[in-house]
């Protein structure tokens, strides 16, 4: 096991920043997996690291010792593209075996080696076969074997499953799961998948624009978003995000859409009649029926059935802003919605003026 320290890693092509300075640090035997947006820079903090692309500062250290200056071939690392890069000449047990070839390990072992990967990954009986005779999902697996083979300081996995089927994905999702457990040896895995993200990761970097807008457990990304980018990219579906104004007086908050609220618990000191922005997740908002009960009128817009879920869009009628219900299917339901409710237990309170997390549900995560 092996620890990895990224130290003031930065990246600049042709004058444009692709990533600001960046410090990360994973222990021994961690799984973190880094999330973002197309062009946040989550494959090429990767290829640096690997020593594909030259970073234009910093120091990467693992087991404390500066890899900056090496070769990709001398740092020990395992890379999973999302690019197969087979060798079309090879078998598939060729393939797999290819790094322990080179590193002359003994032909017993390798055998032993390929044998158990490529039963743990479904490829038993493609050992004999060339490259063009497999399906992409088939070659993908292939690419991971190739690497999960051997046993390096340092796993990186640039969406390795992405070009895979919806069952395969589940599948390998759990086979790696099970390979790490077994190995612990320590893992970057990118991904634009969040459910691989949560599942896999002990901790996740969420990166935006090049910046890391938080690292942290699933559980504490989830609960506790830093910002407002972070408590909208993470989850099944968009937060919604609600604008008003703070009351200290009263307590309460005074929303754009004609509605007020109980405040949630603050974190940090803030004026009176402050901007803010209230961000609530679809499963916490519930729909009323009758015009009676407080809350939020809106009209229905359109409705999602997603198997257990009913995903239900409504439309303010103070300021025409969609927003969005998820309920069980087995909750009540009809088309004649008169309003939207929410507690601010389960809300989170932002800054309007950076978007900074100021306060909301609180758990001890």
């Amino acid at each position: 096991m092996s620890t990895l320290e990224i130290q003031d890693l930065s990246k600049t092509k042709k004058g444009q920043i692709i990533l600001h300075p960046l410090n990360v640090c994973l222990d021994k035997g961690e799984f973190v997996a880094i999330i973002g947006p197309s062009g946040s820079g989550k494959s090429t903090l990767l290829r640096i690291i690997a020593g594909l692309e030259e970073a234009s500062s910093g120091v990467i250290r693992i087991n404390g010792k500066s890899v900056s200056a090496l070769s990709p071939a001398k740092r020990d690392i395992a890379m999973v593209f999302q690019d197969y890069a087979l060798y079309p000449h090879m078998s598939v047990f060729d393939n797999i075996a290819y790094s322990l070839k080179m590193r002359k390990y003994p032909k017993d072992d390798i055998k032993i080696s390929v044998e158990y990967v490529a039963e743990r990954l479904g490829l038993t009986k493609y050992l004999l076969q060339k490259p063009e005779s497999l399906s992409g999902g088939q070659k993908q697996r292939v690419a991971m074997g190739r690497a999960l083979v051997r046993t390096p300081s340092l796993y990186l996995f640039d969406e390795p499953l992405s070009n895979l089927d919806v069952a395969l994905r589940l599948q390998l999702r759990l086979e790696i799961k099970q390979l790490h457990k077994s190995a612990q040896i320590t893992s970057l895995y990118v991904t634009h998948d969040q459910i691989e993200a949560m599942t896999l990761a002990s901790r996740i970097i969420i990166l935006n624009h090049g910046r890391i807008e938080q690292f942290a457990t699933p559980r504490q990304i989830y609960l506790k978003p830093a910002n407002v980018f972070v408590g909208s990219f993470m989850g099944l579906h968009p937060m919604n995000l609600f604008s008003g104004n703070i009351s200290l007086r009263d307590k309460t908050i005074r929303l754009r859409q004609q509605f007020t609220i109980s405040l949630p618990q603050l974190e940090k000191d803030i004026p009176d009649n402050e901007k803010v922005i209230v961000g609530i997740r679809p499963e916490e908002v519930k729909v009323l029926y009758d015009d009676k009960s407080p809350g939020l009128n809106v009209q229905e817009v359109l409705v999602d059935e997603m198997g257990t879920d009913l995903l239900i869009r409504v439309q303010c009628e103070a300021t025409k802003d969609i927003y969005t219900v998820r309920q069980s299917v087995k909750e009540k339901f009809n088309k004649s919605i008169k309003k939207i409710a929410f507690d601010s237990f389960y809300g989170h309170l932002f800054l309007a003026s950076t978007g900074e997390r100021i306060g909301g549900f609180h758990e001890k995560i």
